[in-house]
Order: C-alpha cells, then structure tokens, then sequence
C-alpha cells in the first residue's frame, strides 16, 4: 500500500497597495541651486546699477581676498592712484610718465632719448645716450642737468608706487681709455649707482632699491652696430608686484609636562 503524499505547501501572495508617500529630498536640491542662481542675479543686477566706488570696493575683495591692501580695490599701501600692477596698468602707468614729461619742455625734447617698454619683468624705462653724451658728460659717472632733472622727474612718479626698482648701466663696444684700469665695467656700474643716489635723494626709499648692476657691453641694445651710442644707456626696471601672503601661523607649542 503506497504511502499518502507529502502536503503542498501553501502559498499565498499578497498585493501592498502603495501608498503616496514622501519623495525623497531631491526637490529640495533643485530648489537650493534654484535660489542660489536667483541670489546670484540679484547681486549682478545690484552691481550693474551701483556707482563706480562701490565697484572698485567689490573689485578689490576679489583682487585681495586675504585683506592684506590697505588701499579700497588695491592690493597696494597707500599708493596715491592705486595702480593694480598688472600688464595693462603698467600701460597706465607708461602713458602717466609721458604725460608728466610733456608738462616740462626742457624734459619733452629729450623723448627720443628716453624708451618705455612692458616687458615680461615690469616697466622698463631707458634712457638712450647720444654721441658726445646726454644724460652723463661723455666717458663719466658724472650726470649732466638733464640728466639729473629727468631722474627727478622719475622719482617724483615712481615714489608714489611700493614697487621694487632695478638701475642697470651699459655702455657701448668702444674701450675705456684708461691707464688706471677704469673700464666699462667700472663705467656703467658708477653710472648706475648715480643714478640710484639721484633717485633715493628725490624721493625713492632706499629699501625699494632692488639691485644695482653693471652690465659694460655685455648686453648691446644694438647688438649689429657694437658703437652705437645707444648702447650706452641708464634702465630703470619697474616690478611688478608679488602677492603679499599672510605668514604661516606657528605651529602648536607641545603641552608642558609637569
């Protein structure tokens, strides 16, 4: 007699109706990035409509966030026009320069003698020999009137800048005569250090002197024509500055252990 079979288990499935429930919190960041682009609009909106002063305060937290300017919308201390020194306001500050030579005629007639340039290192400004000397009497650290006076005339612009300043002297191929020793070397480096005394003593701090450097021939601006009295020059370099950054904090002294 064969054995009964085994129960079926019973199964019995049950159908949860779903119910509307929460949907989750992706609502709430479309709506945060919603009002964000809101609030974004309003402050462009706001600045669009604001006068100039309120701009260039706006202006200088972005190009100072760490508040280290002491000067609204600059990055500088206390430099009069606050010049951002950057390329485009090294320009500025070339046309400026220009401008103060044109008021004085005896210094406007010596622009062919004086160049100008933004370079990659700030603004160089050189001034150009003639044959028989213009700046300084031929073959000496000794500057004429105009010299001086165009020297002064720099100080009085440049001092109002925190800038660095490098002085350069060069001179041209044409051997010293000297039966001293006193070459060219000698020559555009006393040159140059006149150049610093008269900047320093027209207004230009000491500590903005960066360096003094002769450099003879070793640098020709005409480098096909080795004579070219041009070749004998005063440069001015103006640098760009560096950000200022906050000094590390010292690190946490150790607990003292009694």
């Amino acid at each position: 007699m064969s054995s009964p079979a085994a129960p079926q288990p019973i199964i019995v499935i049950r159908k949860k109706n779903a119910r509307h429930g929460h949907h989750g919190g992706a609502w709430k960041v479309a709506y945060a990035d919603f009002v964000t682009a809101m609030m974004a609009l309003f402050i462009v909106l706001w600045l669009l409509s604001s006068d100039e002063k309120v701009k260039k305060a706006v202006g200088g937290y972005f190009q100072d966030p760490t508040g280290q300017g002491k000067q609204t919308g600059t990055t500088m201390a206390g430099t009069g026009e606050g010049i951002l020194l950057d390329q485009d306001n090294m320009d500025q500050l070339k046309q400026k320069l220009e401008a103060a030579m044109k008021e004085l005629p005896q210094i406007e007639q010596l622009k062919k003698n004086v160049e100008m340039t933004v370079t990659n290192e700030g603004l160089r400004i050189e001034l150009l020999e003639k044959e028989g000397g213009l700046f300084f009497e031929s073959g000496s650290p000794k500057p004429s009137a105009k010299g001086a006076e165009l020297l002064h005339l720099l100080a009085q612009q440049l001092s109002k800048l925190p800038n660095s300043l490098l002085i350069e002297g060069h001179t041209d191929a044409k051997p010293y005569a000297s039966v001293n020793g006193y070459s060219n070397w000698e020559l555009s480096a006393d040159r140059a250090n006149t150049a610093r005394r008269l900047l320093t003593e027209s207004g230009i701090p000491m500590e903005r002197i960066g360096q003094v450097r002769g450099f003879a021939d070793r640098r020709l601006r005409d480098k096909l024509n080795a004579f070219n009295p041009e070749n004998r020059r005063i440069s001015v370099l103006v640098q760009y500055m560096e950000p200022q950054m906050k000094p590390p904090s010292p690190p946490p002294k150790p607990p003292h252990k009694g």
